[in-house]
């Protein structure tokens, strides 16, 4: 399984790929610290998950997500904000997104979205 970890802060990235390491080390990961470049390596990579967090410089997350979603409509991504406005969530669940979680979620949260993903993945092959 392919996965995409944009976070402008490094830190919070680490946490996010240290949580999915523990699920499963055979996950291939790839980071981003802005939206555009996370814009990039969809396109080039097309993760099956992308963990996006909303505030960053470059492109916000709300744009990185409406980006994603023209690429591929069916694209899995979970913002991370700790933003998490009513307004904000209406707004990325509006965008496409899969999922608005509280920055930073308990490894519990993760391995439960993980396997809901898994879980529709195979529904639908």
């Amino acid at each position: 399984m392919k996965l995409l970890i944009v976070d402008d802060s490094r830190a919070a990235r680490m946490l996010i790929k240290s949580i999915l390491l523990d699920y499963d080390s055979g996950f291939e990961l790839s980071e981003a610290e802005n939206g555009a470049i996370a814009v990039d390596i969809y396109t080039q990579e097309r993760p099956d998950l992308v963990f996006l967090d909303l505030t960053m410089p470059v492109m916000d997350g709300y744009e990185a997500l409406e980006k994603i979603i023209k690429i591929n409509s069916e694209a899995v991504v979970v913002v991370l904000t700790a933003d998490i406005q009513q307004k904000s969530i209406e707004r990325c669940m509006s965008l496409g997104a899969y999922r608005v979680l509280k920055k930073l979620p308990n490894k519990e949260v993760v391995y439960d979205l993980i396997d809901e993903i898994k879980q529709k993945s195979t529904e639908s092959v």
